[in-house]
Protein backbone atom coordinates (compact mmCIF):
# COMPACT_ATOMS: atom_id res chain seq x y z
CA UNK A 1 0.00 0.00 0.00
CA UNK A 2 1.28 3.32 -0.80
CA UNK A 3 2.09 5.48 2.22
CA UNK A 4 0.68 9.13 2.56
CA UNK A 5 3.05 11.72 0.70
CA UNK A 6 3.76 14.09 3.75
CA UNK A 7 7.69 14.20 2.20
CA UNK A 8 6.07 15.16 -1.49
CA UNK A 9 3.76 18.29 -0.91
CA UNK A 10 1.68 19.80 -1.70
CA UNK A 11 -1.02 17.24 -0.76
CA UNK A 12 -4.01 17.51 -2.29
CA UNK A 13 -7.36 17.10 0.18
CA UNK A 14 -11.01 17.38 -1.51
CA UNK A 15 -12.83 19.92 0.79
CA UNK A 16 -16.04 18.59 1.88
CA UNK A 17 -15.15 15.41 -0.48
CA UNK A 18 -15.46 16.50 -3.57
CA UNK A 19 -18.00 19.02 -3.07
CA UNK A 20 -17.80 20.38 -6.56
CA UNK A 21 -19.71 17.40 -7.74
CA UNK A 22 -21.33 16.06 -5.18
CA UNK A 23 -23.57 17.71 -2.44
CA UNK A 24 -20.71 18.29 0.47
CA UNK A 25 -20.23 16.12 3.83
CA UNK A 26 -22.15 13.11 1.83
CA UNK A 27 -20.24 9.39 1.78
CA UNK A 28 -20.41 10.00 -2.25
CA UNK A 29 -18.56 12.94 -1.98
CA UNK A 30 -15.69 11.74 0.18
CA UNK A 31 -15.49 8.79 -1.76
CA UNK A 32 -15.13 10.53 -5.20
CA UNK A 33 -12.26 12.36 -4.00
CA UNK A 34 -10.33 10.04 -3.48
CA UNK A 35 -11.04 8.26 -6.38
CA UNK A 36 -10.53 11.43 -8.51
CA UNK A 37 -6.99 11.11 -7.07
CA UNK A 38 -7.09 13.14 -3.68
CA UNK A 39 -4.74 12.47 -0.94
CA UNK A 40 -7.43 12.91 1.98
CA UNK A 41 -10.47 14.50 2.52
CA UNK A 42 -11.66 17.40 4.78
CA UNK A 43 -14.96 16.82 6.80
CA UNK A 44 -16.51 19.35 9.60
CA UNK A 45 -18.13 18.18 12.52
CA UNK A 46 -20.81 19.05 14.54
CA UNK A 47 -22.91 17.44 17.36
CA UNK A 48 -26.25 15.72 17.57
CA UNK A 49 -27.46 16.03 20.93
CA UNK A 50 -26.85 12.53 22.19
CA UNK A 51 -23.11 13.21 21.63
CA UNK A 52 -22.33 11.74 17.96
CA UNK A 53 -20.22 13.98 15.31
CA UNK A 54 -21.72 14.02 12.44
CA UNK A 55 -20.65 16.03 9.36
CA UNK A 56 -21.63 18.89 8.24
CA UNK A 57 -20.54 22.12 7.64
CA UNK A 58 -22.29 23.82 10.62
CA UNK A 59 -24.50 22.72 13.09
CA UNK A 60 -27.47 24.92 11.74
CA UNK A 61 -29.38 22.58 9.32
CA UNK A 62 -31.33 24.05 7.13
CA UNK A 63 -29.15 24.70 4.86
CA UNK A 64 -27.64 21.88 3.84
CA UNK A 65 -30.58 18.93 4.82
CA UNK A 66 -34.11 18.82 4.37
CA UNK A 67 -34.93 19.64 7.63
CA UNK A 68 -37.33 22.15 6.87
CA UNK A 69 -39.63 19.50 5.04
CA UNK A 70 -40.09 17.77 7.80
CA UNK A 71 -43.27 18.38 9.72
CA UNK A 72 -42.41 16.08 13.13
CA UNK A 73 -39.75 18.65 13.40
CA UNK A 74 -41.15 22.42 13.04
CA UNK A 75 -41.44 23.35 16.84
CA UNK A 76 -37.58 22.65 16.46
CA UNK A 77 -37.34 25.64 14.74
CA UNK A 78 -35.48 28.06 17.14
CA UNK A 79 -32.73 30.74 17.36
CA UNK A 80 -29.65 30.58 18.94
CA UNK A 81 -26.14 32.29 19.36
CA UNK A 82 -23.12 30.47 17.90
CA UNK A 83 -19.90 31.94 18.28
CA UNK A 84 -21.40 35.69 18.59
CA UNK A 85 -23.90 35.23 15.89
CA UNK A 86 -27.36 35.03 16.16
CA UNK A 87 -28.77 32.24 13.70
CA UNK A 88 -32.38 30.93 13.32
CA UNK A 89 -32.95 27.68 12.76
CA UNK A 90 -32.79 24.08 12.93
CA UNK A 91 -29.70 22.60 15.45
CA UNK A 92 -27.95 19.42 15.32
CA UNK A 93 -27.79 19.46 19.21
CA UNK A 94 -31.60 19.39 19.22
CA UNK A 95 -31.32 16.03 17.19
CA UNK A 96 -30.60 12.61 18.36
CA UNK A 97 -28.30 10.71 15.40
CA UNK A 98 -31.32 8.60 14.77
CA UNK A 99 -33.51 11.74 13.78
CA UNK A 100 -30.93 12.91 11.66
CA UNK A 101 -30.68 9.66 10.05
CA UNK A 102 -34.32 10.64 8.89
CA UNK A 103 -32.86 13.66 7.24
CA UNK A 104 -32.04 13.91 3.60
CA UNK A 105 -28.74 16.04 2.57
CA UNK A 106 -29.11 18.69 0.11
CA UNK A 107 -26.70 20.94 -1.53
CA UNK A 108 -25.87 24.17 -0.34
CA UNK A 109 -25.28 26.26 -3.17
CA UNK A 110 -28.06 24.96 -5.76
CA UNK A 111 -27.96 27.88 -8.17
CA UNK A 112 -24.15 27.73 -8.44
CA UNK A 113 -23.84 23.67 -8.55
CA UNK A 114 -27.54 22.70 -9.70
CA UNK A 115 -26.27 19.55 -11.11
CA UNK A 116 -25.47 18.57 -7.78
CA UNK A 117 -28.85 19.10 -6.91
CA UNK A 118 -30.12 16.04 -8.98
CA UNK A 119 -28.68 13.70 -5.82
CA UNK A 120 -30.81 15.23 -3.54
CA UNK A 121 -33.41 12.88 -1.38
CA UNK A 122 -30.87 10.06 -2.17
CA UNK A 123 -28.04 11.00 0.27
CA UNK A 124 -27.92 10.73 4.31
CA UNK A 125 -25.99 12.16 6.69
CA UNK A 126 -22.99 10.53 8.00
CA UNK A 127 -21.20 10.05 11.04
CA UNK A 128 -17.51 10.75 11.53
CA UNK A 129 -17.03 7.31 12.05
CA UNK A 130 -18.68 6.01 9.01
CA UNK A 131 -16.68 8.49 7.25
CA UNK A 132 -13.22 6.79 8.97
CA UNK A 133 -14.63 3.46 7.88
CA UNK A 134 -14.99 4.87 4.42
CA UNK A 135 -11.74 5.73 4.60
CA UNK A 136 -10.50 2.63 5.82
CA UNK A 137 -12.13 0.99 2.73
CA UNK A 138 -11.15 3.11 0.34
CA UNK A 139 -7.50 3.21 1.39
CA UNK A 140 -7.56 -1.04 1.04
CA UNK A 141 -9.35 -0.93 -2.24
CA UNK A 142 -7.09 1.99 -4.07
CA UNK A 143 -3.93 0.55 -2.58
CA UNK A 144 -2.35 3.82 -0.90
CA UNK A 145 -3.73 6.03 2.11
CA UNK A 146 -6.38 7.74 2.06
CA UNK A 147 -6.18 10.92 5.04
CA UNK A 148 -8.40 12.19 6.90
CA UNK A 149 -8.45 16.18 8.40
CA UNK A 150 -11.38 16.65 10.63
CA UNK A 151 -12.24 20.20 11.30
CA UNK A 152 -14.20 20.90 15.12
CA UNK A 153 -16.66 23.13 14.58
CA UNK A 154 -18.09 25.30 17.36
CA UNK A 155 -16.67 23.25 20.11
CA UNK A 156 -16.60 25.76 22.91
CA UNK A 157 -19.96 26.59 22.00
CA UNK A 158 -20.78 22.62 22.39
CA UNK A 159 -18.96 22.52 25.32
CA UNK A 160 -20.85 25.00 27.58
CA UNK A 161 -23.70 22.97 26.31
CA UNK A 162 -22.34 19.69 28.15
CA UNK A 163 -21.70 18.12 24.43
CA UNK A 164 -17.61 17.27 24.28
CA UNK A 165 -16.83 17.29 20.77
CA UNK A 166 -13.15 17.18 20.90
CA UNK A 167 -13.43 13.80 23.23
CA UNK A 168 -15.44 12.71 20.64
CA UNK A 169 -13.51 13.08 17.05
CA UNK A 170 -9.88 11.74 19.49
CA UNK A 171 -12.18 8.82 20.75
CA UNK A 172 -13.26 8.08 16.98
CA UNK A 173 -9.73 8.58 15.79
CA UNK A 174 -8.17 6.00 18.51
CA UNK A 175 -10.81 3.38 17.62
CA UNK A 176 -9.69 3.82 14.08
CA UNK A 177 -6.50 2.92 15.15
CA UNK A 178 -5.12 6.68 13.84
CA UNK A 179 -4.27 8.24 17.15
CA UNK A 180 -0.17 8.62 16.53
CA UNK A 181 1.99 11.44 15.31
CA UNK A 182 2.28 9.93 11.72
CA UNK A 183 -1.02 8.81 11.11
CA UNK A 184 -2.89 10.44 7.99
CA UNK A 185 -4.80 12.60 10.45
CA UNK A 186 -4.52 16.64 10.11
CA UNK A 187 -7.20 17.48 12.92
CA UNK A 188 -7.81 21.35 12.20
CA UNK A 189 -9.99 24.17 14.17
CA UNK A 190 -10.10 27.82 14.55
CA UNK A 191 -10.09 27.51 17.98
CA UNK A 192 -6.58 27.37 19.46
CA UNK A 193 -7.89 26.38 22.83
CA UNK A 194 -9.72 23.62 21.32
CA UNK A 195 -6.05 22.19 19.74
CA UNK A 196 -4.33 23.35 23.16
CA UNK A 197 -6.90 20.68 24.78
CA UNK A 198 -6.89 18.19 22.54
CA UNK A 199 -2.61 18.03 22.76
CA UNK A 200 -2.76 18.68 26.45
CA UNK A 201 -6.00 17.28 28.23
CA UNK A 202 -7.17 14.96 25.88
CA UNK A 203 -3.51 13.59 25.08
CA UNK A 204 -4.30 13.56 21.20
CA UNK A 205 -1.05 12.30 19.08
CA UNK A 206 -2.22 13.22 15.58
CA UNK A 207 -1.29 16.12 14.04
CA UNK A 208 -3.08 19.07 14.61
CA UNK A 209 -3.33 22.24 12.20
CA UNK A 210 -4.37 26.03 13.25
CA UNK A 211 -6.94 27.40 10.99
CA UNK A 212 -6.91 31.13 10.22
CA UNK A 213 -8.73 33.64 8.31
CA UNK A 214 -7.10 37.27 6.54
CA UNK A 215 -9.81 39.45 8.77
CA UNK A 216 -11.44 38.51 12.53
CA UNK A 217 -10.48 36.45 15.59
CA UNK A 218 -10.77 33.25 17.29
CA UNK A 219 -13.91 32.98 18.86
CA UNK A 220 -12.96 31.41 21.76
CA UNK A 221 -10.75 33.74 22.27
CA UNK A 222 -13.29 36.68 22.30
CA UNK A 223 -13.96 38.33 26.10
CA UNK A 224 -10.91 36.52 27.48
CA UNK A 225 -7.47 38.29 28.57
CA UNK A 226 -6.09 36.64 25.34
CA UNK A 227 -7.51 38.56 22.26
CA UNK A 228 -5.62 37.93 19.45
CA UNK A 229 -6.33 38.38 16.44
CA UNK A 230 -5.89 35.76 13.17
CA UNK A 231 -3.31 38.14 12.25
CA UNK A 232 -1.60 38.37 15.65
CA UNK A 233 -1.20 34.47 15.44
CA UNK A 234 0.67 34.37 12.00
CA UNK A 235 3.52 36.30 12.96
CA UNK A 236 6.73 34.61 13.08
CA UNK A 237 6.90 35.08 16.77
CA UNK A 238 3.47 33.54 17.81
CA UNK A 239 3.78 30.90 14.81
CA UNK A 240 7.29 29.77 16.84
CA UNK A 241 5.09 29.84 20.08
CA UNK A 242 1.92 27.62 18.71
CA UNK A 243 4.49 25.20 16.97
CA UNK A 244 4.23 24.05 20.49
CA UNK A 245 1.07 22.56 20.35
CA UNK A 246 0.00 22.11 16.43
CA UNK A 247 1.84 20.48 13.21
CA UNK A 248 0.78 23.49 10.99
CA UNK A 249 -1.58 26.18 10.16
CA UNK A 250 -4.27 26.15 7.76
CA UNK A 251 -4.57 30.00 6.29
CA UNK A 252 -7.02 31.12 3.72
CA UNK A 253 -5.82 31.89 0.30
CA UNK A 254 -5.61 35.71 0.77
CA UNK A 255 -3.14 34.92 3.28
CA UNK A 256 -0.53 33.24 1.34
CA UNK A 257 -1.04 35.21 -2.08
CA UNK A 258 -3.05 38.73 -1.63
CA UNK A 259 -5.39 39.82 -4.53
CA UNK A 260 -4.95 43.11 -5.68
CA UNK A 261 -7.69 46.03 -4.87
CA UNK A 262 -9.17 45.27 -8.76
CA UNK A 263 -9.63 41.88 -7.71
CA UNK A 264 -6.72 40.15 -9.51
CA UNK A 265 -4.36 37.65 -7.96
CA UNK A 266 -1.30 39.88 -6.25
CA UNK A 267 2.29 38.38 -4.65
CA UNK A 268 3.01 35.91 -1.86
CA UNK A 269 3.18 36.99 1.25
CA UNK A 270 5.49 35.77 3.88
CA UNK A 271 3.42 33.48 5.55
CA UNK A 272 4.66 30.51 4.34
CA UNK A 273 8.37 31.40 5.07
CA UNK A 274 7.50 32.32 8.47
CA UNK A 275 5.39 29.31 8.78
CA UNK A 276 8.22 26.75 7.39
CA UNK A 277 10.90 28.57 9.21
CA UNK A 278 8.49 27.78 12.61
CA UNK A 279 8.73 24.04 11.84
CA UNK A 280 5.15 24.26 10.51
CA UNK A 281 3.13 22.91 7.80
CA UNK A 282 0.53 24.83 5.19
CA UNK A 283 -2.64 23.93 4.26
CA UNK A 284 -4.52 26.63 2.40
CA UNK A 285 -8.21 27.10 1.71
CA UNK A 286 -10.16 26.63 -0.93
CA UNK A 287 -9.77 26.23 -3.82
CA UNK A 288 -12.73 26.63 -6.56
CA UNK A 289 -13.17 26.12 -10.27
CA UNK A 290 -16.26 28.36 -10.70
CA UNK A 291 -15.61 32.13 -12.14
CA UNK A 292 -17.32 33.78 -8.76
CA UNK A 293 -14.13 32.37 -6.62
CA UNK A 294 -11.66 32.96 -8.47
CA UNK A 295 -9.12 35.97 -8.90
CA UNK A 296 -10.68 38.56 -11.98
CA UNK A 297 -7.81 37.60 -14.01
CA UNK A 298 -8.60 33.75 -14.18
CA UNK A 299 -12.12 34.30 -14.78
CA UNK A 300 -13.23 33.15 -18.24
CA UNK A 301 -16.49 35.57 -17.89
CA UNK A 302 -18.75 37.24 -15.94
CA UNK A 303 -21.24 33.58 -15.37
CA UNK A 304 -20.45 33.03 -11.88
CA UNK A 305 -20.99 29.09 -12.11
CA UNK A 306 -18.76 28.70 -15.91
CA UNK A 307 -15.25 27.39 -14.87
CA UNK A 308 -12.22 29.88 -15.52
CA UNK A 309 -8.58 29.22 -14.80
CA UNK A 310 -8.63 27.21 -11.78
CA UNK A 311 -5.49 25.26 -12.93
CA UNK A 312 -3.65 28.29 -12.97
CA UNK A 313 -4.78 29.66 -9.46
CA UNK A 314 -3.58 26.06 -8.00
CA UNK A 315 -0.51 25.73 -10.36
CA UNK A 316 0.45 29.33 -8.60
CA UNK A 317 -0.21 28.68 -4.98
CA UNK A 318 1.91 24.87 -5.70
CA UNK A 319 4.74 27.28 -6.84
CA UNK A 320 4.47 29.18 -3.82
CA UNK A 321 5.89 26.32 -1.26
CA UNK A 322 2.42 25.34 0.31
CA UNK A 323 1.85 21.76 1.97
CA UNK A 324 -1.47 21.09 1.16
CA UNK A 325 -4.26 22.59 -1.43
CA UNK A 326 -8.03 21.90 0.29
CA UNK A 327 -10.06 22.10 -2.78
CA UNK A 328 -14.24 21.14 -3.56
CA UNK A 329 -12.23 20.22 -7.45
CA UNK A 330 -9.47 18.00 -6.49
CA UNK A 331 -8.85 16.32 -9.85
CA UNK A 332 -8.16 19.78 -11.01
CA UNK A 333 -5.61 19.68 -8.00
CA UNK A 334 -3.79 16.95 -9.17
CA UNK A 335 -3.63 17.95 -12.56
CA UNK A 336 -2.32 21.48 -11.48
CA UNK A 337 0.15 19.19 -9.29
CA UNK A 338 1.41 17.46 -12.23
CA UNK A 339 1.99 19.86 -14.32
CA UNK A 340 4.02 21.77 -11.69
CA UNK A 341 6.47 19.18 -11.47
CA UNK A 342 6.46 17.84 -14.50
CA UNK A 343 7.70 21.23 -15.94
CA UNK A 344 10.04 21.66 -12.74
CA UNK A 345 11.62 18.66 -14.11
Amino acid sequence: MVAYRLDEPPLVIGHRGASGYRPEHTLPAYELAARLGADGVETDLVMTGDGVAICRHENELSRTTDVAAHPEFADRRTSRVVDGTERIGWFSEDFTLAEIKTLWAVERLPRLRQANTIYERRLRIPTFDELLALRRALSQELSRIVGVSPELKHAAYFRARGLDLEGAVAQGLRDARLDAPNAPVFVQSFELTSLIRLREDIGLRTPLLMLTEREGAPTDLAGTPDERTYADLVTPRALRLISTWVTGIGPSKDQVIVRRPDGSLGRPTDLVRHAHDAGLRVHVWTFRTENTFLPLDLRSSSVPQEFGDGLAELAIFTQAGVDGLITDHPDVAVHARAEVFAHAG
